[in-house]
């Protein structure tokens, strides 16, 4: 049946039939590329999920007018099998002991505005080889912004000194920080106490036995396994050190937080944007540019559209004009 007869027979027009193809080709073009983004992104977040990946590609898609929701995007991405498998495991890293001293609660109830004012520290385990390499980690309360790390061979205290150190030489001022911790006898032992009390930083411990009372370097712990890969199995400790600072990195200057209004760590921790804990203002809605205006916009659609219609004669180069697109998104091209 020919365009013509089908048109008449269903009662269309040709011309509607044509805007219908061009549209139905435009949007598959844009679901081309949306892909193409996240598979990009994903290179760097690989166990990111949907609503940050959407925040991440926002940019891109306003720029060449590509309209996307998240419950479309989730769609997309399970169909292309896309979506993250979250998996959990928990081995116990904290060990207290009564003969060390323990600290009143300085830390929940308080509201932090600014960087500097508390940190949170926490353990979590690393597989390499057969074995477990620790990670000890302080994080800053305002900005989640991961302050201080050390992979560790054991669970000594002189490990966790090491993250304290690092965290220090960040910092322009330790006075008066609260240093929030669970009970482990790391964080009660001399060599760390003493250490705190030579900065001025003030020890703050939850309740034993209550996961909530850390709950903020927890979910820390929980990013870094779940969303970077820490959690997997590494071959030697190179590759879990190297796989440690790519995902802390990533984690403070590249991954959008819900609970800083999408903000990076590191915008927030350097004031490079302004937050409020107690107020949150949503972002203001750009004005999307005409993508038919947007030259790359239209030679992508050029080698979709054409693509197509010669059998496949233009699909290396759809490849390589993918590769390019990614290449150049951040350049000025309107």
């Amino acid at each position: 049946m020919s365009v013509k007869s089908g048109c008449t027979y269903f009662g269309y027009s040709r011309s509607a039939y044509y805007g219908w193809m061009d549209s139905k080709l435009k949007e598959e073009a844009q679901y081309d590329l949306v892909l193409e983004l996240v598979r990009d992104y994903r290179r760097t977040h690989p166990m990111m999920g949907t609503r940050k990946l959407q925040e991440l590609i926002r940019e891109d898609a306003v720029r060449l007018e590509i309209s996307i929701g998240r419950d479309r995007l989730f769609e997309l991405l399970r169909s292309e099998g896309l979506l993250v498998k979250r998996k959990r495991k928990y081995v116990v890293t904290t060990q207290s002991f009564m003969r060390y001293s323990k600290y009143e609660d300085l830390f929940n109830g308080n509201v932090w505005t600014t960087a500097h004012q508390a940190w949170v520290s926490d353990i979590t385990y690393i597989r390499v080889g057969d074995s477990f390499r620790y990670l000890y980690l302080i994080t800053d309360a305002y900005s989640r912004k991961i302050v201080g790390w050390y992979l560790g061979n054991t669970l000594e205290s002189k490990c966790a000194v090491e993250a304290l150190k690092m965290a220090i030489e960040q910092c322009p001022s330790t006075e008066g920080i609260v240093h929030h911790s669970d009970r482990g006898f790391q964080y009660c032992s001399k060599i760390y106490t003493e250490l705190l009390e030579k900065e001025g930083i003030k020890s703050s411990m939850g309740e034993a036995g209550n996961c909530y009372d850390n709950a903020m370097a927890e979910r820390v712990n929980g990013i870094l396994k779940i969303e970077y890969k820490l959690g997997d199995r590494f071959k030697n400790l190179k590759e879990a050190f190297a796989a440690v600072r790519h995902g802390v990195w990533a984690y403070n200057e590249k991954r959008p937080h819900c609970s800083l209004n999408m903000k990076k760590p590191i915008e927030v921790h350097e004031g490079l944007t302004v937050f409020s804990s107690l107020k949150r203002k949503s972002s203001p809605r750009q004005r999307p540019v005409e993508a038919t205006k947007n030259p790359l916009y239209r030679l992508y659609l050029g080698f979709f559209i054409f693509g197509g219609q010669f059998g496949g004669q233009f699909a290396g180069n759809r490849s390589v004009f993918l590769q390019f697109f990614i290449m150049s998104k951040n350049a000025d091209l309107t």
